[in-house]
């Protein structure tokens, strides 16, 4: 084994240019460009049903774009067919030969490529070390957990020298305590080959924990880009901050102008916002239940501003208490560390919300 060669295939760039898919009168890709770099673990996320594996599958050759091109590398590969295009992709259902071995399968499609015997056998060692699997070369499927299973249609992703690895949600059969251990493990594999791959997936906690960056998708239209603590932190519009994580949007509309300008909130109770802070008229107040803090009622204010609220529930999570309160019309979560010595807060009682400026968002609707 330590004569064995690495898998050599230098990274490459993958950029999507003013794509559109339709499927009758189902606009599925609206005019999308995205542009994704070299050796970038990248994301496509979204609800069922936004474009994500049409994306993907466009990507790999699977399905024709109606205007627009695909460059790998810098080179416009819309016209070719998928086995000209240089990319691997690992199915969902992993689609393995269940009467084959583990080794067997992975050296199908070097075999379907032509590829000399001896190259077949360097391939298929040095992808299932990769994958931590060689040990198992001559088991069947039938004979693998699940994990194992996935691990196996990666290597034989790998072992054909892709430019570019395509995952369509490939840790959706995994239970989760192995989602959690195979998504760490993809992550490694994919620093390891320094290989651009591109991940679809439904769940923000896998797209979060092993992506550079993520492209959120609605309704065929990429709402935003950027790293996951970018999209969490600042999103662009309502759905990304709905989307990604638990956010509190508060409804309500701009009364008054210049230094009385203020922003009422359904139920009454106003804040006040400087005529210069860029609040749009018709807008909605955003914020993470960590970034809210509660207080007894009738105490001095702890932050920029505070609104009477009425606890109504609470969950124990362990490091943090989440509160649900109702601030005017509005039902809000806020985390609160936990800390035995703490008094709780009752459901039933007042309180205080307390919020910063600087911790919130106003985001149009």
């Amino acid at each position: 084994m330590n004569a064995i060669a690495p898998l050599t295939t230098p990274a490459v760039s993958v950029d999507i240019q003013g794509v559109n898919v339709s499927y009758g009168d189902n606009h599925v890709l609206k005019n999308v460009d995205l542009a994704i770099k070299s050796g970038e673990f990248f994301a496509f996320l979204g609800p069922s049903g936004c474009g994500k594996t049409t994306l993907l599958r466009l990507i790999a050759g699977f399905n024709q774009a109606d205007s627009g091109s695909v460059l790998i590398g810098g080179k416009d590969i819309s016209g070719l067919p998928p086995w000209k295009r240089d990319v691997g992709m690992v199915f969902q259902s992993y689609a393995l030969w269940p009467h084959m071995t583990v080794a067997r399968n992975v050296a199908f499609g070097l075999e379907e490529r032509g590829v000399a015997r001896d190259e077949v056998r360097r391939r298929v060692a040095l992808a299932l070390d990769l994958v931590g699997l060689g040990h198992l070369a001559e088991r069947r499927p039938s004979q693998l957990s699940g994990g194992q299973q996935q691990r196996v249609a990666v290597a034989r992703t790998v072992a054909i020298e892709p430019k570019v690895l395509l995952l369509d949600e490939p840790l959706s059969n995994l239970d989760a305590k192995m989602r959690a251990q195979v998504r760490r493990e993809l992550r490694e594999l994919q620093q390891r080959l320094g290989l651009t791959t591109i991940f679809v997936t439904h769940d923000q906690e896998e797209a979060n924990t092993i992506c550079d960056r993520i492209a959120v998708m609605n309704d065929g239209v990429i709402q935003q880009v950027g790293t996951p603590m970018e999209l969490y932190e600042r999103p662009a519009n309502l759905f990304v901050a709905n989307f990604l994580g638990t956010a509190n949007i508060m409804a309500g509309k701009i009364v008054g102008t210049g230094r009385d300008r203020r922003f009422e909130i359904e139920g009454g109770m106003q804040i006040h916002v400087a005529e210069t802070s860029g609040v749009p008229d018709r807008a909605k107040l955003v914020f993470r239940p960590q970034h809210a803090r509660l207080s007894p009622a009738g105490g001095p204010s702890q932050a920029s501003f505070s609104l009477t609220c009425d606890i109504i529930g609470r969950e124990f999570l362990g490091s943090s208490i989440r509160y649900f309160a109702r601030a005017g019309a509005t039902e809000v979560a806020v985390d609160m560390p936990f800390q035995s010595s703490r008094q709780l807060f009752e459901p039933g009682t007042a309180a205080m919300l307390n919020l910063d400026y600087s911790s919130v968002l106003w985001l149009a609707e």
